[in-house]
């Protein structure tokens, strides 16, 4: 058989973690180290592995339960092949300093890392979109989607970064972040009167945070549904009621 198909083979290699194209992940096991990943991401396996739905996590905390990640635990001998909604994925170290992240961008992370929810403080009290987040810590990788190429802004004493709460996928848990508007709260649902901005997040201190070029569910300007509830990924009719165990679960 003859195919361009064929331009599209699986990568070698003999990394563990393995982006076979843009939107398609490998992680290899070995039997002694199993790899959490988002429910419903294995798209392929080779191997003799095992899927535990059950698994549940270390991570706590007292945020709402969109940001609780759900997780499965791939474990066995082989390779797992994992997407979501050809989002684009990225491999990230988390370091000694660890790293902040929205949940909805967690495809999968090395079971070596633990996690707990993490508040932003907010002056208007309002739990929005950046209000809650996933805090990493230990050593491992953890893999992120973006929707879209990301842009990620060094953060520096002498230049901090303000960024859209929705656009933010991941920061540098070092950072001192604030969730603020510059209208009033009223305003803010209506994303900043006539300027179609809504919450931001500003980032101060030494590290670096990760935007996507996306501010809106569902990702990659999906339209889902009818009325201005479904065209945002909202109610039964968009996104969220027709996208179950995917990225829009967890906003």
């Amino acid at each position: 058989m003859q195919s361009s198909l064929f331009g599209y083979a699986e990568v070698q290699t003999q990394d563990r973690w393995a982006v076979q194209n843009p939107q398609l992940l490998r992680v290899a096991l070995t039997g002694h180290d199993d790899v959490l990943a988002r429910k419903g991401a294995m798209v392929a396996y080779q191997g003799l592995l095992e899927f535990d739905a059950e698994y549940q996590g270390r991570g706590r905390g007292r945020g709402p339960s969109r940001e609780k990640l759900s997780l499965m635990r791939c474990s066995g001998q082989g390779s797992v092949f994992l997407a979501n909604l050809a989002q684009y994925i990225h491999v990230v170290d988390v370091e000694r300093d660890g790293l902040t992240v929205d949940a909805s961008y967690v495809l999968a992370m090395d079971t070596t890392l633990h996690h707990e929810i993490i508040s932003v403080d907010s002056q208007f009290g309002i739990s929005g979109t950046g209000a809650y987040n996933l805090n990493i810590t230990g050593h491992g990788k953890v893999a992120l989607m973006t929707s879209g190429q990301p842009l990620l802004l060094n953060v520096t004493p002498d230049t901090y970064v303000n960024a859209d709460s929705d656009a933010v996928v991941a920061w540098s848990t070092s950072l001192r972040v604030q969730m603020q508007a510059q209208t009033s709260s009223q305003g803010v649902w209506r994303r900043r009167g006539e300027t179609g901005e809504g919450w931001e997040l500003s980032f101060l201190g030494h590290g670096y945070a990760l935007v996507q070029p996306s501010e809106q569910l569902p990702p990659q300007g999906a339209d889902i549904g009818s009325g201005l509830r479904a065209q945002y990924g909202m109610g039964q009719g968009g996104a969220h009621g027709q996208n179950q165990g995917n990225i829009f679960t967890n906003r």
